[in-house]
């Protein structure tokens, strides 16, 4: 699922290729795709983009000064892809397409796999977008350290869900999480009411590096690409330059033991390295699933929600 880093990725793109832009024609290939039945779509034909932006792990188009909004949830499949104008989006993995004037191209929105979880949204006013679409969550690269706090002891939890809950911190899934946690040594299963001062303030300046450092990576890579579209190995869960996640079996690059693993939620794995975050105990899932008893999420849906 596209975070923080990846998101602000694609907003930068966007904001390239059609702000400034109307929208001028669109095609919904899948029925599943629209999840709102007002304003209608055709009510933004002839509207110009005047802002892309990011809320939480969601990419908001804004069309005539906040007037209306297009609101992209991209769950874990969903992509954009950049095609010429006058693009015939007829692809399997294609769920709408969206052609601007002027803009040179048309934006498609995928999805891979079978499960079509990505979802457009039309909303009306700034209000509605945010009393609808804005779990709340504090911003990770703006918060203060008191904030950060505050939002981590608002419930007692995993530091895992706290990191991935969008009412609690923005923007931050699965992905940095795990290596947010393995940059900061602290175990994925440490509940936030036993949290330290000292160590919310690890974790804080850690989320603040790891998000930061890789937003800015991408971006200066897309610069240097001459600001080609992200392509599907741009925005992607799985980096070889990652410590901790996607890396089950493989050497931590601090203390070179093997990263392990807890598969949930459809097959999906957190990681982390035992002898740097957990004091060198491994948790099987069984035994995980007993310690959290309700709190672990074992639907994608749970995680966003």
């Amino acid at each position: 699922m596209p975070e923080l880093p990846d998101i602000t990725l694609y907003v930068r793109a966007l904001t390239d290729r059609i702000q400034g832009h109307a929208l001028s024609t669109y095609r919904l290939r899948s029925p599943f795709v629209l999840r709102t039945v007002e304003p209608a779509v055709e009510d933004f034909i002839g509207r110009t983009v005047t802002g892309v932006e990011r809320l939480g792990k969601k990419i908001v188009l804004a069309f005539d000064s906040d007037t209306l909004f297009f609101v992209f949830h991209l769950m874990i499949a969903g992509r954009f892809q950049w095609r010429d104008a006058g693009y015939k989006a007829g692809s399997r993995i294609d769920l709408a397409a969206f052609e601007f004037s002027d803009s040179g191209g048309m934006l498609v929105l995928t999805e891979a796999g079978t499960k079509k979880r990505a979802a457009l949204y039309c909303v009306s006013g700034r209000d509605a977008l945010l009393s609808t679409h804005s779990p709340g969550g504090v911003e990770p690269l703006e918060c203060e350290l008191s904030e950060f706090a505050e939002a981590l002891r608002l419930k007692n939890q995993t530091l895992k869900r706290a990191l991935t809950s969008p009412r609690c911190i923005s923007g931050v899934g699965n992905s940095y999480s795990d290596e947010i946690l393995h940059a900061a040594r602290l175990s994925p299963f440490k509940r936030t009411g036993q949290l330290s001062d000292a160590e919310i303030e690890t974790l804080y300046r850690a989320m603040r590096e790891i998000l930061g450092s890789w937003t800015q990576r991408l971006l200066n890579e897309y610069e240097e690409a001459g600001r080609r579209f992200p392509g599907p190995g741009s925005v992607t869960a799985f980096r070889k330059e990652f410590a901790a996640h996607g890396r089950y079996g493989q050497p931590c690059p601090v203390c070179g033991s093997p990263v392990q693993h807890v598969v949930y939620a459809e097959k999906n794995e957190m990681n982390y390295c035992a002898t740097c975050q957990t004091g060198g105990k491994v948790l099987a899932d069984r035994s995980l699933s007993r310690l959290l008893k309700d709190e672990w999420p074992r639907t994608i849906e749970e995680w966003e929600g």
